[in-house]
């Protein structure tokens, strides 16, 4: 089983992998910060996208 936490309070973090460590639990960390791109940057530029081709699904209005 996996379990994904995520938070930016680092001091409840902590605690949760110290228990999670007494119950011989496997901690992995994962970074999901991006770099070099914010936020809303990566918000405009999904927002802004434009295809360069037709989809391969057809017209959605058909």
């Amino acid at each position: 089983m996996e379990l994904i936490l995520k938070s930016d309070n680092k001091q409840s973090i902590a605690k949760i992998i110290a228990l999670a460590k007494e119950l011989n639990v496997i901690v992995e960390e994962k970074s999901t910060e991006i770099e070099g791109i914010s936020r809303e940057a990566l918000k405009e530029r999904i927002l802004n996208f434009k295809a360069t081709s037709e989809s391969s699904f057809g017209d959605p209005v058909q």
